[in-house]
């Protein structure tokens, strides 16, 4: 008689220990009384493909990817999923039964579902978005954004070029801007989002000019460390309504997870303290 495996799941990248998905998943697996491992796995560059190949024959349903890998999974994997090609990076891999990985990105539901979930009477129609970054994860911001009927982006990164083609592939509801006139672009937005890493724990401060800000705005900075970034101290003391980063990466989690082990974990405020512990 043989024993079905227990599934087992995993966050790569490099480096990958600083993760705190590995928190996120044994809490929710724990939570569910569902068998199952989730770790953290550091891939070497030159053994991304062949650890994706072989992860599936040791009992792996799928993984999480974090940097550097985002774009590089999506060259390896064997199916793509339309939201994973136009953000053009992939977080989630599913791994079929008949061996075949299926590319995913859900950064963009996580973001919209933090939004949703902390500020429930935001409406995105209300007016023009302020962006700040061009990265990755502004393409998955930027995305569902448009989605949900944001008239118009305006999009400002340190470097022009990489937002320039940002508005080359969403098209004319994105506007750029040099940085410098990233503080004066913020006025008469609703809604306004760091997708930068300015303002993280050890890394620049954030430093745009925040005089605009008015209290019927929603600001949200994407970085959760530290929690209360100067961004949304500064938004907090305006009055806006101020949604933190924490939200995103534990909701962009709960694909993943669902499809992975069979239950949809809840995202609450214990989640959210355990993943902070």
């Amino acid at each position: 008689m043989s024993l079905a495996r227990i599934p087992l799941a995993a966050v790569i990248g490099s480096p990958v220990a600083h993760s705190r998905s590995p928190r996120l998943f044994t809490h929710w697996l724990q939570t569910h009384g569902l068998p199952g491992h989730y770790v953290p796995i550091d891939v070497p560059e030159d053994k991304l493909a062949e650890t994706l190949h072989l992860l599936p024959q040791l009992g792996f349903v799928g993984l999480n990817v974090t940097v550097p890998y985002k774009e590089k999974v999506m060259q390896i994997a064997d199916s793509v999923s339309d939201r994973a090609r136009l953000i053009g990076a992939a977080n989630t891999l599913i791994f079929r039964e008949d061996g075949r990985i299926h590319a995913d990105n859900t950064d963009g539901y996580g973001f919209m579902q933090n939004l949703q979930q902390n500020a429930p009477d935001w409406d995105p129609a209300s007016g023009p978005a302020t962006v700040f970054g061009a990265g990755g994860a502004a393409r998955a911001v930027i995305a569902s954004l448009l989605d949900v009927g944001v008239p118009e982006i305006r999009l400002t990164n340190r470097t022009r070029p990489r937002a320039e083609t940002l508005r080359a592939d969403f098209g004319d509801r994105v506007q750029v801007f040099d940085w410098v006139q990233a503080g004066n672009i913020v006025e008469g937005c609703a809604t306004v989002v760091n997708t930068t890493s300015l303002g993280m724990s050890g890394k620049p401060r954030f430093r745009v000019p925040l005089d605009a800000l008015t209290r019927d705005m929603l600001v949200t900075d994407l970085v959760y460390s530290p929690l209360e970034t100067r961004l949304l101290a500064e938004a907090r003391a305006q009055g806006c309504t101020v949604v933190d980063g924490l939200g995103m990466l534990l909701h962009q989690a709960v694909p993943g997870f669902e499809r992975w082990f069979g239950a949809r974990p809840e995202v609450d405020e214990v989640t959210r303290q355990i993943v902070l512990a």
